[in-house]
């Protein structure tokens, strides 16, 4: 299946690149390779990959500014970002630059392999359309960090989104906060029950119509929390 999956890899630091490429070609995966940020936002016009691998820091245009320029001009497949600390994600999140996701440098080429070919049984299993979800007449996109409600485009940050979609995919089943903090944070991350609870917040106010007594993300005392959704 990877045949046919197109991954435009954007970094500066050669000796990386030759490896990420090395190893994506290997799995399969076509690989299209730049170096700036310039000449990535024109090759991925250009060819349309299927998920695009952007570094955050590039010579000329930074990553942020390339992933804003392609998304204001259409591109809706998977952008994944490649950071070197924990605080550029911050910056991510509060900017929303239509990133899908992010890994932090140095990773493991195993864990990035495991990451993309995951994106791509969910994201490209229904005939290379995005994936859409369409709960009590909202709509989430994930790839591009939309919630669609009353007609109105409202933003999701990186972490809202990786939790929304998590609920959406287990929905009525009750989530307990380890499980939770395990998908959206990953087995390594120094986060505790009270970061996890703020996000939720976070996302009640966007999603229910009266965040103080949800209708949809309810709280299941002492456990986590249960996505409710009849349809």
């Amino acid at each position: 299946m990877n045949k046919e999956i197109k991954i435009a890899l954007v970094e500066d630091d050669e000796n990386l690149r030759f490896l990420v490429a090395e190893r994506l070609e290997s799995e399969g995966y076509k690989v299209l390779e730049a170096a700036d940020g310039e000449a990535a936002e024109k090759m991925i016009l250009s060819s349309d990959p299927d998920i695009v691998l952007l570094d955050w820091m590039l010579p000329g245009k930074q990553g942020s500014e390339v992933c804003t320029a392609i998304r204001n001009k259409g591109f809706d497949k998977l952008v994944i970002m490649m950071t070197a600390k924990a605080q550029d994600v911050d910056k991510i999140e509060a900017y929303n630059f239509g990133v899908s996701d992010y890994i932090t440098k140095p990773f493991n080429m195993d864990v990035l392999v495991a990451m993309i070919d995951n994106k791509i049984k969910f994201s490209l299993s229904t005939d290379n359309k995005s994936e859409v979800y369409r709960f009590h007449g909202m709509e989430h996109h994930p790839n591009t960090h939309v919630l669609i409600k009353n007609d109105r485009k409202i933003e999701l940050t990186i972490l809202e989104n990786r939790i929304l979609l998590y609920f959406l995919k287990n929905r009525n089943q009750v989530i307990n906060r380890e499980e939770l903090m395990m998908e959206v944070w990953g087995y390594n991350a120094d986060v505790n029950t009270r970061t996890l609870d703020m996000h939720i917040v976070r996302l009640r106010k966007k999603i229910e119509h009266n965040p103080d007594s949800p209708q949809y993300l309810q709280t299941v005392r002492g456990v986590g929390y249960k996505f409710v959704y009849e349809g």
